[in-house]
């Protein structure tokens, strides 16, 4: 029991390290479209890991189970947004950020 409340306490801590990556990432980067990657990927790790260390940390099957059946939920809705959100920057003409050249 020990070991599976150590891979549960490092998927949480793991889990909480991607959703403060994709928090900088959303600060730092300079467009819509590179924040939109950023947000997509590392917090959707991050929900992955959370959930997967709160699981094993359920006091039933049926309560894990649920926990994991919300990231591919929350996976499928991320990526309809996500499109949603750059079709709309697409199409009232923002521009991708580019390396200004020297």
């Amino acid at each position: 029991m020990l070991f599976v409340e150590l891979l549960s306490n490092l998927l949480l801590l793991t889990g909480g390290f991607f959703y403060l990556a994709g928090t900088v990432g959303l600060l730092r980067f300079p467009d819509v479209y590179t924040r939109l990657h950023t947000l997509s990927k590392a917090d959707n790790l991050g929900l992955g890991c959370l959930l997967a260390g709160l699981a094993l940390k359920a006091d039933s099957l049926v309560l894990a189970l649920k926990l994991l059946a919300i990231w591919p939920l929350t996976l499928i809705a991320s990526a309809v947004v996500g499109y949603a959100i750059a079709h709309r920057a697409d199409r009232l003409g923002i521009p991708a950020w580019q390396r200004e050249k020297p």
